[in-house]
């Protein structure tokens, strides 16, 4: 009885009735932990924008264009949007979502900015044939690239293992980017899919045989590639 007036005291005195629900001490920490995980996955998202001087190839208007980031600005949600200037001077201001493809300037690359914008907007503007005959890559070369990923337990292929794998060198910045170009041009896409992180094309995929086949016969029977060197044999 003596127990059982103590703990009715002890209630009244806290203010809890015998049916209050005490929130477990846990409960604090887990939002403290989510407060943080969402503050850190902003933080990584800040982390992945592109700084300016950035080259990138972007989307507007269902239009591509190139140029060079300028400034960065960051919502509060944490999602960047970029101020670009092409090289005729316009400005244009787009969502990171925009960008296809970047191509980050070293602190070695200041001294030759100009030449690398210049190289840059000349590989955009390259057709398919130019960019193979850049880049060194016939049909017959990038069918063996597609034999050799499919060696490969991942099946992958990226810009810079394409040049080193048919030139056995490092590719440099603007071989990345005409080759990212070459990769994704129609005779490619007969032997390769894209894969994509966060909307943009990072690597290809090489498919199957039979897959390769069909996409072959698909593409040579297009009137727009009758004339291509690809479906000559």
């Amino acid at each position: 009885m003596a127990r059982i007036v103590f703990i009715i005291l002890i209630a009244s005195v806290t203010g809890l009735s015998a049916f209050t629900t005490v929130p477990s001490f846990g409960k604090p920490k887990h939002k403290l932990s989510a407060l943080h995980a969402s503050k850190d996955s902003v933080d990584a998202f800040l982390q992945r924008a592109f700084t300016p001087g950035t080259l990138v190839e972007f989307s507007e208007k269902k239009r591509a264009h190139v140029g060079r980031i300028i400034n960065v600005e960051h919502k509060s949600n944490g999602d960047a949007r970029y101020e670009i200037i092409d090289h005729d001077g316009k400005k244009f201001s787009i969502a990171d979502k925009a960008v296809s493809y970047a191509m980050p300037n070293t602190p070695n690359d200041e001294r030759r900015a100009k030449q690398l914008f210049d190289d840059f907007v000349s590989a955009f503007e390259e057709s398919d044939f130019e960019l193979r005959t850049d880049l060194d890559i016939s049909p017959e070369l990038l069918e063996m690239a597609w034999e050799e990923a499919l060696q490969d337990e991942s099946h992958e292929m990226t810009p810079n293992s394409l040049v080193d794998l048919i030139h056995s060198h490092t590719a440099s910045a603007i071989e990345s980017y005409k080759a990212w170009k070459l990769l994704r041009t129609g005779m490619a896409h007969v032997f390769f899919k894209e894969i994509k992180d966060h909307g943009r094309v990072v690597a290809f995929k090489a498919k199957a045989s039979n897959a390769v086949e069909a996409a072959r016969k698909t593409f040579c029977t297009n009137p727009d590639n009758a004339e291509d060197e690809f479906c000559w044999v």
